[in-house]
């Protein structure tokens, strides 16, 4: 099948600056590789998020203060890792559009699943916070746009490396939402534990650097797709970051684009067994433009199997 891509090219005007890991060429080199492997046919420009979609899941102050964040020239910082350059909030409202346009059309049966190509990504920034690289928290709000286009319940699967706190903190007091989250531990932001459970609607799978395929792989299969499958949502999102790959520079994990694309799989399968199919996959992670390209293809063909 031809699986819809939402992107747009103005996310690229998000410049956090030379030497950053969430760099422009990211976008580019996941958008080329999906072009070379002939994946990219239909391909969807993303409108904005409106702030109406945004407070779904930010609080109104929090939505203004961002919005009013970028510099007119020059760079800004709201943490040592979060900067912003003159095209950045306007990427960052794409960016959360995008997963927002692909949710109201799969809620709406124009299509069963799709893959947002976008930046930055979202799984770091609370409600309340910005935080690593993340400004808009994208898959939670798309959860509650979901919401309101009659999903009962939605469950976001996130394999990047990194533990998504951002959608742990949105979810984790409301059992209408799910989050299954497989991660490395100890890394970055530190959170991710088992123990962390809200209210019986987290599921967290952390893994020990250099974990081997075989443990990645048993650890997603066991440990987060049966809660999946119980939790039986409406919809399911994929927070898809790339960077347990094995060349990425900020992990140390050991996962081939073969593993991703393996993942999707098990998590497609779910979704064809709870909720007729219905996945929107949205990128986050991913810091070798490599190893990056490889596993979006991977990961964009997996989605668009029949």
């Amino acid at each position: 099948m031809s699986l819809p891509i939402f992107t747009h090219p103005a996310m690229s005007d998000h410049q956090p600056g030379v030497g950053h890991p969430e760099r422009p060429e990211r976008l580019a080199a996941v958008l080329a590789a999906l072009d070379d492997a002939g994946l990219a046919h239909d391909r969807r420009e993303a409108s904005e998020a409106s702030v109406v979609d945004l407070e779904r899941l930010h609080p109104a102050d929090y939505v203004a203060n961002i919005l009013n964040a970028a510099p007119e020239s020059g760079r800004v910082s709201l943490d040592a890792d979060t900067h912003l350059s003159p095209g950045s909030v306007r990427a960052a409202r794409l960016a959360a559009g995008a997963v927002i346009d692909a949710t109201r059309a799969v809620m709406a049966g124009q299509m069963t699943r799709a893959f947002c190509a976008i930046r930055p990504p979202g799984h770091h920034a609370e409600p309340n916070q910005s935080m690593g690289f993340c400004l808009f928290s994208n898959v939670a709000v798309a959860a509650r746009v979901a919401q309101a286009e009659g999903a009962q319940r939605v469950a976001v699967v996130d394999f990047d490396v990194h533990h998504g706190n951002g959608t742990q903190a949105a979810f984790e007091a409301d059992p209408t939402l799910f989050l299954a989250s497989i991660h490395q531990m100890p890394l970055y932001p530190g959170t991710g534990a088992r123990s962390e459970t809200g209210v019986g609607n987290i599921v967290n799978a952390p893994v020990e650097p250099h974990a081997a395929r075989e443990v990645w792989r048993r650890t997603f299969s066991e440990g987060l797709m049966p809660a999946l499958e119980a939790f039986s949502p409406d919809l399911i999102l994929i927070s898809a970051g790339f960077d347990a790959h094995r060349r990425d520079p900020l992990a140390h994990q050991s996962l081939e684009a073969e593993d991703f694309a393996w993942a999707t799989r098990a998590v497609a399968e779910v979704a064809r067994r709870v909720c007729s199919g219905k996945l929107v996959s949205s990128l986050e992670g991913g810091y070798d433009l490599a190893g990056l390209g490889q596993s979006a293809v991977a990961h964009v063909q997996a989605l668009g199997e029949d």
